[in-house]
Formats: C-alpha cells, structure tokens, sequence
C-alpha cells in the first residue's frame, strides 16, 4: 500500500518544476531523491556545512544548491513520467545514514525509535489506539476538560478507541491558547511543519511559523476532519470534578450562560487546559483609576482603535515582544515597561512565507515533508538542553553555567550588539544580566530592536511605581501620559488546573494536597485521584525546545494504555501509588535542579512560584520521557478491583 506521505501524483511541467526547485530546503530535496531512486549517492555527494536550528538549507554553497536542482530536475520528471509509482521501503541502515547526515551529526541509537515513531514513512500513526471492544467501551464515559491542542488530540485518540465522550470547553470555538491570543502579531515559534499532530501534517501554512488566524483555523479543520464538534459542550466551564469512590465515578460540575449549573458523570476524567491560559495581571496601585481602555495581551479588545493613541504596553515576554512591531506603525507612540530583559534567538526565518514551490514540493515530492518536520525537530528540540545544564565545574557561574551555555551567551550577546547601531543606552537596557536560555529565549529576526530604535517607542526599565487616571508613574517620579494599556504579563503558569476544584478519593482537595508544589506521576495522573489524567500536567512544561503536540501525543497515549485497562469490567479504577509519584517528582526536582532555569540570577521567571521553586517544568530530553510514556509500569499503580 502507498504510504500517504509518499506524495500524490502529479502532471507538473518541467518549467514549474523547476521554478519550484528553486524554493524548497535542498537538503529535504536529496533526502527526497533518495526515495524516489533508492540511490545514496545524492546524500554522499552533497555534504551540509552543518543544520544549526532553522538552518534549512544547512549552510550549503550556492553553487552545491545549485548542482543539486540540477540533478533533482531530470530525477523528478522521470519519476512523473514513469506515473509516480509506489515506491520500495528504504532499509533502516540508509534511514539512518540518511538522519545523520541530514543534522551533520551521529544520531544516537536511544533517539532511533522515537524518530522512526514520529517520522512514520510508512503513514500507519502507531500511536493510534486500537478500538476497545464496544460492550466494554460503552462503560466507560469519558470527560474530557478543555478543546485546545491537547483536548482535540484526547477527542480524536477516544474516538478512534471507540470510548464515548465529552469535551467541555469555556470558549466558543476550538483551539485554546490559539483562539483566545488574537492580539496583533501573534505567532507559534516553534516551526510550523512540527507544530502540528504527527498523523496530521498541513501542507496549506502560508508562514514557517503561523500567525494566530491559521494557527486557529489548523484546529477548526482537524475537528471537522475528525467529526468531533458534535462531542463538545462549547461555551461551557468546568467549576468541579468529585470523584465517588462507592460508585467508582467522577461528578462534573459545569456552567454554561445558557444552562447554569449543570452536572455530568463519567469513569475518567481527562483535563487539558493548558497551564498558559489563565492571564495574570500584577496589582498595580490606581490600576482601577485609569480613564483609558486596559486589557490583558489574551483578551485584547478589537474595538479599541490604536490609531493614533499613545499606548502602554507592560511586559516585553513572548507576547509583548510580538505586539510592540506589530502596533508601532498604528500607534502614535509605544511605551514598552519591561521588568527583565529577555534573551534573543536569532531566527530570520521567523516572518517569512511559504512559496507555492514549497508547497508542491510538501504535497508531490515523496516523503519531503517528512523529512521537513525531522530537519526542523531535530536542531529545536534536546539541543537547547545542552546549554540549559549547568556544568558544577564551570568557574564564572554568574555569567554563565557551562562552556556551551557561554558560548550561547556569546553568540546572542552578539545578535542583540550588531542590532543597536552602537546605541549604548540601549544596550544596556536590553541586554540580559544572568546566564542564556535561564528564562524563555525569544526568537528574533531583528524586527524587536528594531522597533525599540525607532523615535516613537520608548523602553522603560524602571519599574512601575503606580497607575494614574492619565498614565503611569514610574519609581523614579517620572510620569508616562498614555491613552490605553496593554497588559502583556503572561499567566497564572505555576496555579495548575486554577480556578477548579477537584475533590478526589476520602474528600481530598488536588489543591490542598499540591500547596506551592504541584506535582504528578510522569506529569500525568495524581496519588486519590483515580482514573484522573492531566494533559500538560506539572513537570510536562517544555522550556527547553521541542513541541508540546508532540508531548501531548506522548502523554495521550499513555492515558489511552490506562482507560484500556479501565475498560476492563472487573477494574474500578487506577491511581498511581504514592511512592511512585513522590518519587518521580523527586527525581525531576533533582534535574530541574542541575539546569539554568533554577539559577539565582534568574529571578523574575514564570516557571518559579513565589518560592523560586520549580515545579511546572520538563528537564528530561525527548527521548527519555518518549521512553518513560511509552506504555505504564502497572507496578506504579494502584488497581483496585470491583468488589
């Protein structure tokens, strides 16, 4: 059977052919080749300088790039004129060769399995579950909290396993943190061909890395694809979950303007609402006094009209530094109030769009997608851990934590110098003082200083001393007039499953019980919650690199394991052992412990609770926690029997 990632069959002119070679990432192109004609010579006689992150043409010369469309062109019109047939399987020593030579490095062995499972050439999605049995699976209702990324992915993998279900969703449409952050300029910064499901690739991105509308507009399709908006309760909120012990299922208390409160019940529960999507606003003395418009970065008010305003905008993270180059132009002045300065990737493929060569070459070329999504996962996934572990032996830890994270000091020290113009003011204020990557690294493509040069923006890095009916006092009496305010202050990241109660087995409050430190078994299930699963739970957060769809299929599978083991009649429910959860959380406490994010110097960072704890955060490289996830350890569990 032809693999539906082999590419479909196409009639293209050997002019347009051409034209398209002229776009695509060569090294996804002879990786193609190699397909089509089982010939290892067109990686053998090309060698990328090297694939550093969003490299895609892995730093090779013009006159290489050139002499391989020159080879590709008579390749692919003979493979269209032969009718683009099926092709044989490639022998996994070639796949391999082929991986190494792609990231110009030794893929090591502990990857192999992972990056075959994730690449999947030959478009069977082994991560699917198999269907439970229907008598079984009818017994074994299901709620699942929350309709973004994580949630559809729990809809679809329930509907495949033939287990009934329910999403309930606060919003009134699909996609989480995708539909609610509509303010101008914002886009995923993890690429767009491994932001997406693995069994679900689009070929249609217009953007390497996608703004906002299509971001949404990806997830509205997925679920039309996959039938699931008859399961969804939208605009309804999960208020509680109440776990009865006697009758081994979960009460859900929601609320719904048209319905008020409402009850459901279910076996299991499954949340997956994220941990960035609940905004957090600082308590600003006078905040309430102020006479202009004031919204959070998440809930941006569209009738508000920017034109010619005079705007505040607090907080220069991800979502603030997006939003200032997108309102300069509109705005009559920006006022940027940043608290820290951020670390910057150099990124210069950050704004710009996907040819249509590079889209039939995603849609025609065998398996280039595949091999697309491999060369921008690699580079941006454990390779900025490396930089993130602290190395005890490195002499100058204030400045940074290991030889290669003073390298990557470097290296962004020098993107953000050559970027003001010899502007020393400037560079002081926004140049970092503690260790790269110790708090989220932004990507840059020069747009962010670049606004921060022009004379209608201003940074402030005095800290706000109160809000005033016209404006904002700063700590040095300096008084900044502005017509509206932006709140672009990030989220309530380290209040888990915040604002719910989840009351489980003998009464136990999840929050009581988590305190400052929320913690679960692999980021997944908590000790007297049983046949309660959390997507993106505590300790599951990626800081540094990687996609959390990929996490979330990881972890989905994983919960799908554990329902086929509820399906059984004679199962009441499944929670993890105490033991085994404390002792998790305490091995990840030990690695958070060892990386950047702990350092001291890293004091205002939304991975820290209010202890400077960490406790939200993932240390683990992909392939370990692939490995961890792969299928449960039922000696971690408690499986208690129907009595």
């Amino acid at each position: 059977m032809r693999s539906r990632y082999a590419g479909q069959p196409f009639t293209t002119s050997t002019a347009d052919i051409a034209a398209a070679l002229e776009q695509v990432s060569i090294p996804t192109l002879l990786l193609s080749l190699v397909h089509i004609t089982g010939d290892s010579r067109f990686i053998r006689d090309f060698k990328p300088a090297g694939i550093f992150l969003n490299e895609v043409q892995g730093f090779m010369s013009e006159d290489d790039k050139a002499r391989a469309r020159a080879e590709a062109l008579p390749v692919i019109t003979d493979y269209r004129d032969r009718g683009c047939p099926e092709l044989d399987p490639l022998a996994p020593e070639l796949i391999k060769e082929m991986m190494d030579w792609a990231v110009c490095e030794n893929v090591p062995d502990d990857y192999q399995a992972l990056l075959a499972e994730e690449m999947d050439l030959d478009g069977v999605d082994p991560r699917k579950p198999a269907p439970l049995d229907s008598d079984q699976a009818a017994h074994l209702p299901v709620v699942v909290i929350g309709c973004g990324e994580s949630g559809i992915l729990a809809g679809i993998r329930l509907r495949q396993a033939n287990i009934p279900f329910t999403i309930v969703e606060k919003n009134a449409g699909p996609g989480g943190t995708w539909w609610e952050n509509r303010y101008p300029g914002a886009r995923v910064d993890v690429a767009n061909h491994f932001y997406c499901y693995s069994f679900e690739p689009s070929n249609e991105w217009t953007h390497f890395f996608a703004e906002q509308p299509e971001l949404q507009h990806y997830f509205e399709n997925v679920i039309d694809k996959h039938g699931l908006d008859e399961h969804v309760r939208w605009q309804t909120e999960v208020i509680a979950a109440e776990w009865d012990d006697e009758d081994g299922v979960w009460t859900v208390t929601t609320r719904a303007p048209d319905e008020g409160f409402t009850t459901m019940q279910a076996r299991a529960v499954i949340t997956a609402v994220g941990q960035l999507n609940r905004p957090y606003i600082p308590e600003f003395k006078g905040a309430n006094t102020f006479r202009g418009p004031s919204f959070h970065s998440a809930a941006w008010d569209h009738s508000v009209d920017i034109t010619g305003k005079r705007v505040a905008l607090i907080g220069a993270g991800a979502s603030g530094f997006q939003i200032a180059p997108a309102i300069a132009d509109e705005a009559e002045h920006v006022t940027v109030f940043q608290r820290t300065a951020q670390w910057m990737f150099p990124n210069p493929m950050y704004h710009d769009a996907v040819g249509d060569g590079v889209r039939w070459a995603m849609d025609h070329l065998p398996y280039y997608g595949r091999w697309y999504r491999f060369l921008v996962l690699w580079p941006g996934s454990d390779k900025g851990l490396d930089a993130a572990r602290v190395d005890p032996a490195y002499a100058n830890q204030d400045y940074a934590v290991s030889e290669i994270n003073a390298a990557a000091r470097m290296m962004f020290t020098d993107w953000i110098t050559n970027q003001v113009d010899g502007d020393e003011k400037l560079l002081a204020k926004v140049l970092p003082d503690y260790p790269a990557t110790g708090k989220r690294t932004l990507q840059d493509n020069g747009t962010w200083l670049r606004t921060l040069r022009r004379d209608d923006v201003d940074l402030v890095r005095t800290p706000i001393e109160q809000i005033t009916p016209d404006g904002i006092v700063t700590a040095d009496g300096v008084s900044h007039k502005v017509d509206i305010i932006v709140y672009a202050t990030g989220f309530r990241h380290t209040d888990v499953l915040w604002p719910m109660t989840i009351t489980g087995r003998d009464g136990v409050d999840l929050h009581t019980v988590w305190g400052n430190r929320p913690f679960a078994y692999l980021g997944i299930t908590v000790p007297h919650f049983p046949n309660f699963f959390v997507l993106y739970g505590p300790g599951a957060h990626l800081a540094h690199g990687g996609s959390l769809i990929f996490n979330s299929e990881l972890q989905m599978r994983y919960i799908d394991s554990c329902l086929a083991k509820l399906a059984d009649p004679n199962v009441h429910s499944i929670e993890p052992t105490a033991d085994a959860a404390a002792a998790w959380h305490e091995r990840t406490q030990a690695e958070i412990k060892q990386m950047v994010w702990s350092h001291p110097a890293v004091k205002h960072s939304y991975f820290k609770n209010s202890d400077g704890e960490i406790h939200t955060v993932s240390p683990w490289r992909l392939n370990e926690y692939w490995a961890e996830t792969r299928e449960p350890d039922w000696s971690a569990f408690e499986i208690r029997s129907r009595t």
